[in-house]
């Protein structure tokens, strides 16, 4: 049996005479119908707007205007049959402004949806909007960006933009919107720095905003803003188009476009680059989302017995190895970076994206600008039909070069394993984790002497032991490291980061993290409330010391070259290991290592709460250079200390 006759015979997937007899599921149906122009979608000018839709299996297809987006229709355009599967209409005229959707007419079926390539939309997303993307450039809309040279010399800052600011402390007016974001000069709890302020004085180089494009009603309605409501925003419906939930006025299809890239503006001119959490991976209803409407059977992946693959564990797959899939994503990507100007992508369980794609992607991304940061999920999907050898995962990584893969070797390493609540980690003096540090420590290349990860060049380690997703370290701390004090668990927590933090490849911190934010013991928090999320601005006042010793870690990262190694070959000609007790790690970055100013760095990481003495390499004078605090002696060859927490020793010439 074919697999046409396999899938659920619920769904109408069209006339065969539409297309030949070439079914949507065959192989053949990408060579007669892959499109490769760049107009898809509603192309606007004051005299004339353009639509194109990609829709082979459709019969008959219409452009239907609206006035509003809980209008009637106005009028209904007919679309005239264009190549490849396309169809095409003209409407004279200036249409800024106007709402429109699609409907084709797929076998006996008659669908109508949302332009799967509109750049504005409605309300609650149901209807795109035609719009004059110029009319939407805030008044201050450089080019300019943030001066970055090498992904390790990146650090990552995660946030979510209703979690910023909607502490009723933030002292941010904006609170919960793009604008809250762009607020600078604000103060919270004892005048200290919120917001924008507060990340740029951390020093990192990238925020990463958790998804800020359309997401499902279901998810957060942007009718009902009055009324409590949360998401993390991982249940996309329009791609093109930013959140409405996060405007000043989710009823203007321009409102979200505008406060948009004022935040982004407001972020380069605080010297922050911006990272956008996409999520290509699966959409929030298979069954509702545009794609099936307008092309049944194409766009997601599906089973021999007709249901969806279902590896993302969100009821389906994107299908991004079909050429029209791939086509979409990389058209997508391109349309943030030229009118957003985004400055990097994580994409959420990039594992179920195909190696291919991502291959393109990394190779679209250097024609236009090398810079842009890529890095995601590179978590092996089981229950995918994709192929293993297929995947996007941390397996086939080798594959896809300069695309960063989240490290959860390390992560685990540090603090425990994610998913069993009472697993300690090495800076909770959990036993015989010191080669899993070691792994995170070189950037999860192959190093030898059995350190090796699935990483064959530092840029493809994230290293990072706390995100949205899970427990925040601190939470995790205290169910696993029962006994101890809320002091040791202060002291644990700064170890971890100072692991991230001065480790080959790209740090990443959680937004809170340097505060030792809590979500209340809550792990899974993507739809709690706003209490269980929302940044603490009282617990960053109280906390100032901890804000401003993971703002030096940031400081000493940028200031050692030697800690952001650009190659493998560097790293294992550099970089060291010493000998070190239980418990503890250490190492040299020697010979001026990736030209620092310093002739040799020695590191310690030291989860030892009792005295430890340590043997030095007999390299020149030792001296102090930072964790002083923990050094009760140093000589030519010995280094006494006590507690928990990083020592740096380092010989200058």
């Amino acid at each position: 049996m074919s697999v046409q006759k396999e899938i659920d015979i619920a769904i109408d997937y069209g006339d065969p005479e539409v297309t030949g007899g070439v079914s949507v599921f065959d192989p053949a149906f990408d060579e007669k119908y892959n499109y490769d122009g760049d107009d898809l979608g509603a192309a606007y000018t004051p005299e004339m707007t353009v639509f194109r839709l990609w829709a082979p299996t459709a019969s008959e297809a219409l452009v239907v205007l609206y006035a509003s987006w809980n209008s009637e229709p106005e009028q209904e355009v007919k679309m005239t049959r264009g190549r490849k599967g396309t169809w095409v209409a003209e409407k004279p005229g200036d249409l800024h402004g106007v709402y429109y959707t699609f409907k084709v007419r797929i076998g006996s079926d008659v669908n109508e949806a949302v332009d799967p390539y509109a750049k504005a939309v409605g309300v609650n997303g149901d209807r795109g909007v035609v719009v004059d993307l110029r009319r939407t450039d805030p008044e201050h809309w450089t080019a300019a960006k943030p001066a970055f040279t090498s992904p390790v010399d990146a650090v990552i800052y995660e946030v979510h933009i209703r979690d910023l600011s909607i502490h009723p402390e933030s002292g941010i007016r904006h609170k919960g919107l793009y604008l809250g974001l762009a607020e600078a000069g604000t103060k919270g709890p004892d005048g200290i720095p919120t917001g924008l302020d507060h990340i740029a004085g951390l020093g990192v180089t990238h925020v990463q905003l958790l998804p800020v494009f359309d997401y499902s009603t279901e998810s957060v309605d942007e009718t009902r803003l009055d009324q409590p409501h949360y998401n993390w925003g991982y249940d996309p419906k329009n791609y093109n188009a930013p959140e409405g939930s996060y405007a000043t006025d989710p009823y203007s299809p321009t409102a979200r476009i505008t406060e948009l890239k004022q935040c982004i503006q407001a972020l380069h001119d605080k010297g922050l680059r911006v990272i956008m959490d996409v999520v290509y991976n699966h959409v929030y209803d298979g069954y509702l989302v545009n794609f099936t409407k307008l092309v049944p059977g194409y766009y997601l992946r599906y089973k021999p017995d007709g249901k969806f693959s279902n590896g993302s564990f969100c009821g389906n797959e994107c299908a991004s190895e079909r050429p029209m899939m791939r086509k979409f994503i990389i058209d997508s990507l391109l349309h943030w970076i030229r009118e957003y100007r985004i400055d990097g992508f994580r994409f959420d369980l990039m594992g179920l994206l195909d190696v291919d794609t991502m291959k393109e992607i990394r190779r679209r991304m250097d024609e236009i600008d090398p810079s842009i940061l890529l890095i995601g999920e590179g978590w092996n999907m089981e229950g995918s039909v994709l192929p293993n050898e297929r995947r996007a995962h941390q397996g086939n990584a080798w594959r896809f070069p300069g695309v960063g893969h989240f490290n959860d070797g390390i992560r685990d390493a540090v603090k425990g394993s994610n998913f069993e609540e009472k697993s300690r980690g090495f800076v909770s003096q959990g036993s015989g984790l010191e080669d899993g540090i070691k792994r995170g420590i070189v950037g999860g290349i192959r190093y030898g002497e059995g350190i090796e990860q699935f990483a064959r060049e530092p840029v493809q380690s994230v290293n990072y032991v706390e995100c949205h997703d899970n427990h925040t370290l601190w939470d995790k701390l205290a169910l696993s490291a029962e006994g101890a004090s809320a002091e040791q668990r202060r002291h644990m927590h700064r170890l971890a980061s100072a692991i991230v933090l001065t480790s080959q490849g790209i740090p990443f911190i959680h937004a809170g993290q340097e505060f030792m934010r809590t979500k209340n013991g809550v792990e899974n928090s993507y739809k709690s409330p706003v209490e269980i999320n929302r940044l603490d601005w009282a617990r960053c006042a109280e906390r100032q010391n901890d804000v401003l010793y993971v703002a030096s870690l940031i400081r000493l990262r940028k200031s050692h070259p030697a800690f952001r190694l650009r190659t493998a070959e560097e790293i294992r000609k550099h970089l060291r290991f010493e000998p070190a007790p239980p418990l503890a790690v250490a190492y040299t970055l020697r010979d001026h290592a990736g030209g620092d100013p310093d002739r040799h760095l020695y590191v310690l990481y030291n989860a030892n709460p009792e005295p430890v003495t340590l043997e030095l390499p007999d390299l020149g004078a030792w001296e102090v250079h930072y964790g002083g605090e923990f050094v009760q002696g140093l000589a030519q060859r010995s280094l006494n200390v006590r507690g928990v927490g990083m020592v740096v020793l380092h010989v200058t010439d």
